[in-house]
């Protein structure tokens, strides 16, 4: 059998594990969760295939706080919502196909929907599938609980906003969801890779 120059990087490509990464129409915290991401890429490289599934109000955001570009940059395989099948994220789910489904940030709209078995996005379609196919399903709210936060704004400026208490409900539904893990902050990712992809210690 003949042999090309590409085979062997093609080979070790598809030894990698793969991880959906979906960005929903949420700006809180959006740029630090660039940079853990880009950062645990680098970290798992020879590991780990990142891709990135941005729903209609997430490139929306992305683009308004002029991520797009730094985005695309450092994740070259990135997909953009059309409907609630396309792209066929949930049918990749469904036969397992990915370690685990990664939302962050995700919005207060994006949080209920899950919680409510509702499924008419990309996003809120693939979470569901993932947690019938038995695949972890890792959430950030930007709602994570009842009270006031801060949020920074593309232009710096920092704006206070109210958790309602409603949302924070449905945040709290979502972790009582089997194989469902909320998350409160970008740096807990590093935790679900390690969790998922560092090698096990002997003990």
């Amino acid at each position: 059998m003949k042999r090309f120059a590409g085979d062997g990087n093609l080979a070790k490509a598809e030894r990698k594990r793969k991880v959906a990464w979906g960005i929903t129409g949420s700006g809180d915290r959006l740029s630090e969760t660039i940079d853990i991401m880009k950062e645990l890429k680098e970290q798992y490289q020879n590991d780990v295939d990142v891709r990135v599934y941005l729903s209609k109000a997430g490139e929306q955001v992305v683009k308004w706080y002029r991520l797009e570009d730094k985005l695309k940059r450092i994740f070259e395989k990135t997909w953009v919502e059309l409907n609630s099948n396309s792209p066929f994220l949930a049918g990749e789910l469904e036969l397992r196909k990915f370690e685990f489904l990664l939302i962050a940030p995700a919005t207060s709209n994006t949080v209920a929907k899950i919680a409510s078995g509702i499924t008419d996005t990309l996003l809120c379609n693939s979470a569901i599938m993932a947690l019938k196919a038995f695949v972890s399903v890792y959430i950030m709210p930007s709602d994570y609980k009842e009270g006031t936060m801060v949020t920074r704004l593309p232009n710096g400026k920092d704006l206070s906003l109210r958790v309602r208490r409603e949302d924070a409900e449905n945040t709290r539904k979502l972790s009582l969801m089997e194989n469902v893990f909320v998350l409160e902050k970008p740096e807990d990712i590093w935790a679900v890779f390690k969790k998922h992809f560092s090698p096990k210690e002997n003990k």
